[in-house]
């Protein structure tokens, strides 16, 4: 036997193996399972104490539950494209305030409920700068929930043909952000308009609201139809909200431009 070898395990050593491997397992200590014998044969090496032993087990369980306690978020929020800051053209769209939408990565917006609208032609980057900003929120272990608007809609009239709007709405109010995307392209039927007004007014000052439209304020009565609504409904949504504009010419269509002249 060389000195790196391990010496055989006696009856004791393997009954108290057995038993320690069971009670982390009780404990749902998964990186101690996996890491207490190398730690352990490090910690002995570098005559470590065991204190510090304990502290690098108990640090490497910490990160791999954060790890997968962020993948859970990222998950339950159910964004159709992950997407990050990092791989969005800010050279693109030059009037963009870059700035703005960086603070908002800090997510104070969000600890303070305050509504965010991203507005301005299609093809400008609002659903990747939503998504991103959703994302980061995940990351910073917030409960997000990513809705097309028209598709959150139909969930709203279905859930009152089911008798559980309210259960719907009070799940809602348990997340810390919630993103509706492309409010605008698709106008909303009555009864569609009444259930999205309840559901953004009963997040109002309790949920922070991320809104993308291509529609001015003004025109959003061809999305609700009723203007006494829209105008209440703007009311909530407008007050103490970040507006951040996005002007120009679609990127995604310049883009197609270039490539079919390089062709």
């Amino acid at each position: 036997m060389t000195g790196l070898d391990k010496p055989p395990l006696n009856n004791t050593e393997a009954a108290d193996k057995l038993i320690l491997h069971g009670y982390l397992k009780k404990l749902y200590l998964s990186a101690f399972i996996r890491y207490h014998e190398a730690y352990a044969a490090e910690a002995a090496q570098g005559n470590q104490s065991y204190a510090r032993f304990l502290l690098a087990l108990a640090e490497q369980e910490v990160l791999e539950r954060e790890a997968r306690r962020r993948q859970r978020r990222l998950k339950e929020a159910k964004i159709p494209v992950v997407k990050d800051l990092s791989s969005f053209a800010f050279s693109q769209i030059p009037e963009l305030n870059q700035q703005k939408i960086r603070q908002l990565l800090s997510g104070g917006y969000i600890d303070r409920a305050e509504p965010v609208i991203l507005i301005g032609n299609p093809g400008l980057g609002k659903t990747h700068i939503a998504t991103a900003l959703a994302v980061e929120a995940t990351r910073q272990m917030r409960r997000v929930r990513f809705y097309n608007a028209a598709a959150l809609v139909n969930e709203l009239l279905k859930a009152q043909e089911e008798g559980r709007v309210a259960s719907f709405i009070n799940k809602a109010l348990r997340t810390h952000l919630i993103v509706l995307d492309e409010l605008g392209f698709i106008p909303f039927t009555a009864g569609g308009a009444q259930l999205m007004f309840q559901f953004c007014s009963a997040l109002y000052e309790r949920v922070a609201l991320l809104v993308t439209t291509n529609l001015k304020f003004a025109d959003w009565t061809q999305v609700f139809g009723d203007e006494r609504l829209t105008v209440a409904l703007l009311d909530r949504l407008t007050h103490k909200a970040h507006i951040i504009e996005f002007v120009g010419e679609s990127y995604r269509f310049r883009q197609r431009q270039q490539r079919e002249e390089s062709v």
